[in-house]
């Protein structure tokens, strides 16, 4: 039986990406060495980093003055990393989720942070509106998709400071404006490579401004002048974000991925909305291209269970939504199809059927 993979990350990948990264992994370049096993300064490896952050900057047009790194700890060791770089006097976070929750938790530790706004009253159902920023602030944090809830920002906000944000979840899925930002960070696991790696891209102008002695492996300086060769990157995961990116480019780039992404949406909330079984869970205007989520209707409550057996019977994988949300959850990132979210669809309308 064919496989659909909706997991939220670690995500799906290009069967071509996989393959090709395999491949390097029983022999680098014909060097009888396995990519696992090579030195991160062999001279057959520089060029592989070399093209990896050429792509991150073509593909989304990065301005001069930007670097790009490749880090390890998550997108979650980067919470601190952000206060503790850029956090002078005091900074201001958006409250959308769980992720953008636990940044401004580290941030906390470094300066005066400001909640502009937040959805948590409603259980992050909707992205908050209205609101504005204060002037004086080092930096304004965003997270831009909630893999959790299935809420996205899936446009560059127009405030009156500096953006950082975190992409972990949607990067590469559509254009970026990356000139409002001084930093946008993320785990690769969902629409860059496996896991294992953290992206950064970073002004570099806005570093060593921070009024506190950093730490070598926090401080992005050290990242920035040894091009991510301080000490040992994460090799493989580097080299299939390599793959990954050409494969991107080859659809198109992040127009296609963009194109992508709401034809998907568009065949899963179409059904979702038709179908009396299920219900979304989200604001429609904030409804995530990336993170799809909806429960039964509450008069079909029991059928929850019943309904994921039929869809796991039928191929479907990591459709079972996060558990402070409930329901399912179809994670349709780059490297979904459109037979995948087809094949979901036809499972919802034949399961209404029988119902």
């Amino acid at each position: 039986m064919k496989k659909y993979n909706f997991n939220a990350g670690p995500s799906m990948l290009p069967r071509e990406v996989i393959e090709n990264t395999v491949k390097q992994c029983l022999d680098f370049q014909d060097s009888g060495l396995s990519l696992m096993e090579i030195s991160h300064r062999a001279k057959n490896f520089q060029p592989v980093v070399d093209e990896t952050v050429a792509l991150v900057k073509e593909l989304l047009q990065v301005p001069e003055g930007y670097s790009v790194i490749f880090l390890g700890g998550g997108a979650s060791l980067e919470f601190c990393m952000i206060p503790y770089n850029f956090l002078i006097k005091k900074a201001a976070y958006l409250n959308t989720g769980v992720w953008a929750k636990k940044a401004m938790k580290e941030a906390k530790l470094f300066g005066e942070v400001v909640e502009v706004a937040s959805s948590a009253e409603a259980n992050y159902t909707y992205i908050p509106k209205g609101w504005t920023c204060p002037d004086d602030v080092d930096y304004l944090h965003i997270t831009t998709n909630n893999t959790i809830y299935g809420t996205e920002i899936r446009k560059d906000l127009d405030v009156n400071v500096r953006m950082i944000a975190d992409m972990s979840s949607d990067i590469m899925s559509r254009p970026v404006d990356v000139a409002k930002y001084d930093c946008i960070y993320g785990g690769a696991q969902k629409n860059l490579s496996m896991a294992g790696v953290t992206f950064v891209i970073v002004k570099d102008d806005v570093l060593g401004k921070a009024p506190r002695e950093i730490p070598t492996m926090l401080d992005y300086r050290t990242h920035v002048d040894k091009g991510s060769m301080f000490n040992t990157p994460p090799v493989v995961p580097i080299y299939c974000m390599l793959e990954n990116l050409r494969w991107i480019k080859a659809q198109g780039g992040v127009e296609a991925m963009e194109k992508l992404a709401k034809q998907r949406a568009e065949i899963v909330y179409g059904e979702i909305d038709r179908n009396k079984l299920f219900r979304g869970t989200v604001a429609e205007e904030d409804r995530s291209l990336m993170n799809i989520c909806f429960v039964m209707n509450e008069e079909y409550k029991e059928l929850e269970k019943p309904f994921f057996d039929f869809a796991t019977e039928r191929g479907m994988v990591g459709i079972k939504g996060h558990r402070s949300v409930g329901g399912f959850r179809a994670s349709c990132y780059n490297a979904q199809t459109i037979e995948g979210v087809n094949a979901l669809v036809q499972a919802m309308k034949d399961f209404e059927a029988q119902h």
